[in-house]
């Protein structure tokens, strides 16, 4: 997968016809099975979250800090970290009153972890495995008269004769029993990853309707072969033909001085997958959606080194590109282990075309609430809509699950969102 080190114009050029490391989050039909609404292993846009923690966390979670309202559940993403005993999920909701737009605390992330026991004995007879398999790698690479030291060397035919093959049934014994390990654990962390409601303020709150959300990997194609000119074309371009052409080229060049490069590059890279709503690549690097306070902290100007002011020689001056490095203020430290908050996902604008689609409360709506809803449109606040071109989350790169200095089987904790608001 193609690594993302750095920000430039030239990147997609860079990555082009290969898959890089990141996961989209794909609408994928409407949620209508009560078990998949209630299982937490089930991730979605809209709907109602389902909790992992045993004990149902505060309507207050959800609420926007600049309205105090209720928010919608945007989506929820099933996330644990590889080789985790946790299972985990990512909450995001977002508030689409008009008046809370463009303000901190109008979207909001937390973080459910809950202790799956069942799967922990699997992990740790798994990873008991790997190491044992480590240890056997490494005998048999440092010991002479080991059977594959044998095969490596020039007098390997002993190997043939005394065992050679029944190492190899082993190996792929082995790998059976990983298949099927893995197996099990996929089937285990479904069953366990169910959490209901019931009765619940929750099932009272506003919300969207629920979409599935599958994913699947980003791939950059290749840019498509420019065709050469034709002589014709290269005459008319020379003569100025009747100066449409040139007059063209003149409009783009003046136009494109005002085009936001960081924008035009985030367009082309989403237009790979119109359809994407989220993009997920734990400790990688965000896209950035405008040039914008936001985009400075994320991705800050490298220093240049200074012209020439003593000499009159002519000096090509090379633009350092913008390396990803996120200021303390943009996205700060966990607040309880103090760890460092690692990029993990962001919503995509298509995600507000979505929920805008599958939102049909409004057709549902009295006469009485359609003339409400309008008063307080006109009056700057009510209305409905999101304004964000981008959410960016931030979570513990520790996952940490430390309560009083001690560690806890279940956590819901709050994580950093950072948005570029639409342009």
């Amino acid at each position: 997968m193609a690594p993302q080190d750095d920000w430039s114009d030239s990147d997609d050029e860079a990555v082009a016809g290969v898959e890089t490391s990141v996961l989209l989050g794909i609408p994928d039909g409407t949620i209508e099975a009560a078990s998949d609404i209630d299982d937490a292993a089930v991730s979605r846009i809209g709907g109602y979250p389902a909790f992992l923690p045993s004990k149902e966390p505060s309507l207050a979670s959800c609420q926007c800090k600049v309205c105090s309202d209720p928010m919608e559940l945007l989506v929820q993403l099933w996330c644990p970290f590889e080789d985790s005993p946790m299972d985990r999920a990512l909450y995001i909701w977002g508030c689409s009153n008009s008046g809370c737009q463009r303000k901190e605390g109008s979207v909001r992330a937390w973080r459910g972890l809950r202790y799956n026991e069942k799967y922990a004995a699997k992990l740790e007879l798994k990873l008991a495995k790997k190491k044992e398999r480590d240890v056997r790698a490494a005998l048999e690479t440092t010991n002479p008269f080991s059977i594959k030291s044998a095969q490596a060397s020039p007098f390997g035919l002993g190997a043939q004769i005394f065992g050679g093959a029944p190492q190899e049934d082993q190996d792929q014994g082995d790998d059976v029993s990983d298949t099927e390990s893995t197996s099990s654990e996929e089937s285990l962390l479904t069953a366990m990853a169910s959490a209901t409601l019931e009765e619940s303020p929750w099932r009272h709150g506003p919300s969207y309707p629920a979409l599935y959300l599958s994913t699947s990997s980003e791939y950059i194609p290749p840019p498509p072969k420019s065709k050469a000119p034709t002589k014709d074309q290269l005459m008319d371009s020379f003569s100025g033909g009747d100066n449409k052409e040139l007059s063209w080229i003149s409009e783009a060049y003046e136009n494109s001085l005002d085009v936001d490069s960081v924008f035009e590059r985030f367009s082309k890279r989403v237009g790979h997958e119109g359809e994407q709503c989220v993009r997920y690549d734990l400790k990688g690097i965000p896209l950035p959606f405008a040039s914008d306070a936001i985009f400075e902290a994320l991705f800050p100007a490298p220093a240049t080194p200074p012209l020439p002011v003593t000499k009159p020689d002519f000096k090509v001056v090379q633009t350092p590109k913008r390396l990803y490095a996120p200021s303390a203020t943009a996205v700060p430290d966990c607040p309880v282990c103090k760890g460092k908050r690692v990029f993990e996902c962001q919503l995509m604008p298509n995600l507000i075309n979505v929920l805008r689609r599958r939102d049909e409360k409004e057709d549902k709506m009295s006469e009485e609430e359609r003339r409400r809803a309008v008063e307080q449109a006109l009056k700057g606040g009510g209305g409905k809509g999101m304004e964000w071109g981008t959410c960016m989350v931030f979570s513990c790169e520790n996952d940490c699950r430390l309560e009083g200095g001690k560690e806890t089987k279940e956590v819901w904790r709050e994580e950093r969102v950072v948005v570029q608001w639409d342009v």
